[in-house]
């Protein structure tokens, strides 16, 4: 059976809060691996870094799944949709200008959570940094290079 995607509803109700912590995931398009590829992995970080230096959202964890990606950040400026947008649009650029290529990076829409006040930040970090035990990529988080927590 197949499906239409249905990104587009995703956005319907989506509502942006300076100072609340979003935990959000990318998908890249048709699930490729890409980030089995630790160079276009840190292409990405970089773009995460710089949403942070620009003053746009305050990192708080992230990792880079081969085909997938999670960050948890505190909205300082702009919408959610526009940050997301940002990073998407930018990460898209220099991840196909290495590969020398003009493909779809990652799949329309996203997926947003908004944290609420009395959640644990720092359990939910360390879920996301998990990700890659729980996918059996590694027996340790240290031995996975592509994540980040703003408590180390």
């Amino acid at each position: 059976m197949h499906t239409t995607p249905q990104s587009h509803r995703l956005r319907h109700g989506r509502y942006s809060e300076h100072g609340r912590s979003y935990l959000i995931t990318v998908v890249a398009h048709y699930r490729q691996r890409l980030f089995t590829d630790l160079f276009l992995g840190r292409l990405l970080v970089a773009e995460f870094r710089r949403a942070h230096a620009q003053g746009l959202v305050d990192s708080l964890a992230w990792v880079i799944m081969p085909d997938h990606l999670h960050w948890l950040f505190e909205l300082k400026q702009q919408t959610l949709a526009d940050v997301v947008r940002r990073t998407k649009s930018r990460s898209t650029l220099t991840i196909n200008r290495r590969r020398q290529s003009k493909e779809r990076v990652w799949q329309p829409g996203y997926h947003d959570r908004a944290v609420r006040v009395e959640e644990d930040v720092r359990k939910m970090a360390r879920y996301i940094i998990a990700n890659p035990i729980r996918a059996g990529l590694v027996e340790r988080v240290g031995d996975y290079p592509l994540w980040d927590a703003a408590w180390l």
